[in-house]
């Protein structure tokens, strides 16, 4: 469970889909220790449904509780420039 924490706190919210196929593990294993988690507090979740190639993908997506990312470089919007 140390890795799915550790992958995303570095890649920000995502879809279990993705975190299973980035750790090598099924996804039936990573949802259960992230409900595990999310029964924990440790990560927030919510449903997902996304559309690829036209077919409809429903998932869970999954971020770090209380975890803001920290801004990447490059040229900022106005409206972010405001908030800082």
């Amino acid at each position: 469970m140390n890795e799915i924490l550790q992958y995303l706190k570095t890649n920000g919210e995502t879809v279990d889909l993705d975190i299973a196929a980035a750790l090598g593990m099924s996804l039936v294993k990573a949802r259960n220790h992230l409900l595990e988690l999310s029964a924990k507090g440790d990560v927030m979740s919510c449903h997902s449904i996304k559309f690829v190639d036209g077919k409809k993908v429903e998932g869970m997506s999954y971020r770090l509780a209380g975890f803001i990312l920290k801004a990447k470089p490059g040229a900022k919007s106005k409206a972010q420039l405001k908030l800082q």
